[in-house]
């Protein structure tokens, strides 16, 4: 069983910066893959960035690359997500999820998923 928790949310302005967090609770943290998705009001929720387990290899959405960086730490159990030049369309619920074996940008290849983090940008 793996529970996983974000933090870092919360309210900026159009063009600023924030950094989400999400621990891992387990042991064998390195051993999956993760991945962070977001969900808008009234949308379905969205792949955002994606990570191996080694952290060599990332992929991310068209609407955030070269914006947004998908780090992990495993000595740490966490994975990261640097967001930066934020717009308002970022607004969602961010979520963080692991899965066993190879990244996937499909949200039904998880299978453990936190509780998400409000990020609001306002313009």
């Amino acid at each position: 069983q793996v529970q996983l928790v974000e933090s870092g949310g919360g309210l900026v302005q159009a063009g600023g910066s924030l950094r989400l967090s999400c621990a891992a609770s387990v042991s064998t943290f390195s051993r999956y893959a993760m991945g962070w998705f977001r969900q808008a009001p009234g949308k379905d929720r969205e792949f955002v960035a994606t990570i191996t387990w080694s952290g060599i290899s990332t992929y991310y959405a068209d609407s955030v690359r070269g914006r947004f960086t998908i780090s992990r730490d495993n000595a740490k159990n966490t994975v990261y997500l640097q967001m930066n030049s934020l717009k308002s369309e970022d607004t969602a619920v961010y979520y963080c999820a692991a899965k066993s074996g190879s990244t996937s940008s499909a949200e039904i290849r998880y299978n453990y998923w936190g509780q998400g983090t409000q990020v609001t940008v306002s313009s």
